[in-house]
């Protein structure tokens, strides 16, 4: 099956799902990627080619991409990738 081509409805099934089932990932987003190292609650609002767009203790963030996403599988890529690149708290120094 080929991957869906990142469209406003991709998008929103996107944040539905990391929203529901991630949001501590969306939080480590904020906090990393963007830069926000108190941030309490986040919320990913959208993802874009260039960014995703996140509310952040209920302001907008922008946290762009390294690349421009193709489709709904390379934002699935991408999004698990910049997880996996996240220090860890319990690896050892």
């Amino acid at each position: 099956m080929a991957a869906a081509p990142l469209t406003p409805a991709v998008s929103e099934r996107i944040c539905k799902h990391m929203n529901d089932d991630h949001a501590e990932a969306v939080l480590s987003y904020a906090r990393h990627y963007g830069g926000v190292t108190t941030a309490s609650a986040a919320r990913m609002v959208a993802v874009e080619p260039e960014a995703m767009q996140l509310e952040v203790d209920g302001q907008p963030l922008r946290v762009a991409f390294d690349h421009t996403l193709s489709d709904s599988e390379d934002a699935h890529r991408t999004l698990v990738a910049m997880l996996r690149a996240l220090p860890r708290p319990d690896a050892p120094a």
